[in-house]
């Protein structure tokens, strides 16, 4: 067995994720994805109470704080036929868009920015002509000698101190860098203004959901009840804060978000024809803007496009067992009928069967299991979720201004359509994203104010609200597009508890580890062909990975199967 180069742990993640890439010189042959961590939260889950579902699930992420809240009180919604009030639909809508924006401008600066920008490089930098670069991008109040010649100066006292802390073990000095050293300085300043731009943001959630991280939610609607003239309800005050918070967020966004990824793609147009994956899209829509499970009336269509081909979209059924489906071939579960067969979520199994070597290990066994993620498959074909694959689904879908934002995107860096297919697609399409839901944010709030302003104060439906209306059996499918891409829960209630409980996430659909036929998952195609400047520092690994923004999971989780608290930490 030949020795593969491994990252373990990628960083700048959530979660743990081990890249083990097989190599031919400097160039990857093969690479493995192997999430090293095990949720479980699907187990946790069996025997309560569908209602308190989404307060659960909702932990299985602690960066996409809301999304699986989501996905779970629409799977019990789906499940017992409850339709929710146009107030709470508008709601949630505007919640979920500022998850997007707050995650993907967090994503950006934070966790992927470093594999482009050479922080140390910064420190080269004339203030005033990076002020003078960041001018001709944009009008960010901000962008003026003396900002820039402050962030220089307080970068400078970390590098001489040897504590540049956030900055740590980047590999700096890298060859693969390109930026200027004014486009570092002007990135660097963005990343520090992005931290306390987050915490104003926030406030979306706290408003309509109580608190962030992890906002409550409610089958049948949201907990927040309307009334303009009760202090403990939505006010319209509150309602003005919620449009101060989408300005705020308009303005980074426009102002420092997307003209900072143009200017730095320019650099790397190259990475255009690097990292595709596997060339299948997946979305399963979102944004209602009629009932909630009316497919024709999201924003975000369902479907999926093969090989690259935006002429055609195929029909996606969460329900029909034939078509999602998850392996364990290659993943460290078994299924009580045997390998080589995938279970439709409504019959999944969760049964832990590690056969992987015991820690430290040098590499892992890739012919048996490797992951503690399972393989999933839309008729037997692996697919990519996330930013890249809604983007590509309305620009193939016709909406305007999903193409508007493409087509003028390809032609400010003169690079073809094909480009839209690798690691600076994956990118730039989050970007472009994220101008799109906050156009669409503008015009949910100002229905909400209508409706209110019209007398329709009604935020949740409770008319089977009372277990006793329910049938004796019911499953249903919860789906939400979060950031990273298509999740879906599946629950199975029967006599008024959970009988089983599944969980796709979008970073099991592109990190999944090999299938039962030996076909990759996305990650794993995507880094296959990187030529690396120095195997010693894999930068081109991070930048590939981190354009899927991945997203392992959260936590240890500290629930017994009977409930119990198994710890509590108090602070003073």
């Amino acid at each position: 067995m030949n020795k593969r180069l491994v990252v373990d742990p990628i960083t700048r993640i959530e979660g743990h994720l081990r890249i083990e890439a097989q190599m031919q010189g400097n160039q990857i042959a093969e690479a493995y994805s192997s999430g090293t961590m095990v949720r479980g939260i699907e187990i946790i889950l069996r025997g309560r109470d569908p209602r308190d579902a989404w307060a659960f699930a909702q932990r299985i992420c602690g960066v996409c704080t809301l999304v699986h809240g989501i996905a779970s009180v629409r799977s019990v919604e789906d499940a017992l036929s409850i339709e929710i009030p146009k107030n709470a639909q508008l709601i949630r809508n505007l919640m979920i868009a500022a998850q997007y924006v707050h995650d993907h401008v967090m994503h950006f600066y934070h966790l992927h920015a470093l594999d482009w920008v050479d922080v140390v490089s910064a420190l080269d930098a004339d203030p005033k002509a990076t002020a003078d670069l960041a001018s001709s991008l944009s009008n960010y109040p901000k962008s003026s000698p003396g900002y820039f010649a402050d962030v220089k100066t307080k970068l400078k006292t970390f590098v001489e101190q040897g504590q540049l802390g956030i900055f740590a073990n980047g590999y700096w000095g890298h060859s693969a860098y390109k930026l200027p050293p004014e486009a570092n300085l002007m990135a660097v300043a963005h990343y520090l203004d992005a931290l306390e731009w987050q915490r104003d943001v926030v406030k979306l959630h706290t408003i309509f959901g109580g608190k962030n991280p992890h906002p409550n939610f409610l089958v049948g609607g949201v907990p927040c009840p309307v009334d303009p003239n009760s202090d403990g309800a939505i006010t319209m005050e509150d309602l003005s804060e919620i449009s101060r918070v989408i300005t705020k967020m308009e303005d980074f966004v426009n102002q420092a978000y997307l003209p900072d990824t143009l200017a730095i793609a320019s650099f790397y147009k190259d990475w255009g024809a690097i990292g595709e994956g596997v060339g299948n899209f997946l979305t399963y829509g979102d944004y209602p803007t009629g009932a909630t499970n009316d497919v024709s009336s999201f924003l975000v269509p369902r479907g999926v496009i093969l090989d690259r081909d935006l002429s055609t979209v195929h029909d996606i059924d969460l329900h029909a067992e034939d078509q999602i489906q998850e392996y364990v071939d290659h993943a460290w579960y078994k299924y009580q009928g045997g390998e080589g067969k995938g279970l439709h979520p409504y019959n999944g199994e969760t049964e832990f069967d590690f056969t992987g070597p015991e820690p430290p290990y040098e590499q892992l066994n890739v012919d048996g299991g490797y992951s503690w993620l399972k393989s999933p498959r839309w008729k037997g074909k692996a697919m990519e979720v996330g930013p890249l694959s809604r983007m590509l689904m309305l620009y193939a879908t016709g909406n305007d201004h999903a193409k508007e934002l493409v087509d003028t995107t390809l032609r400010t860096l003169d690079v073809p359509v094909t480009a839209l297919f690798s690691t600076l697609g994956r990118t730039a399409a989050r970007t472009l994203e994220t101008k799109v839901y906050l156009d669409w944010m503008r015009g949910w709030y100002n229905d909400l104010v209508a409706n209110i302003k019209a007398g329709d104060l009604k935020t949740h439906n409770a008319e089977r609200w009372d277990p006793s209306t329910w049938p004796a059996r019911a499953q249903g499918a919860g789906y939400m597009e979060a950031p990273r891409g298509a999740l879906g829960h599946w629950i199975v209630i029967e006599d008024q508890k959970i009988a089983n409980y599944q969980a796709v996430v979008p970073t099991t659909w592109n990190a999944g580890p090999r299938d039962a036929d030996g076909a990759s998952g996305p990650y794993e195609a995507a880094l296959k062909g990187h030529q690396l400047a120095n195997p010693e520092q894999p930068l081109e690994i991070l930048r590939t990975i981190h354009s899927f923004d991945p997203c392992i999971a959260c936590a240890v989780h500290m629930v017994g199967e009977d409930g119990q608290d198994m710890l509590q930490v108090k602070v003073s």
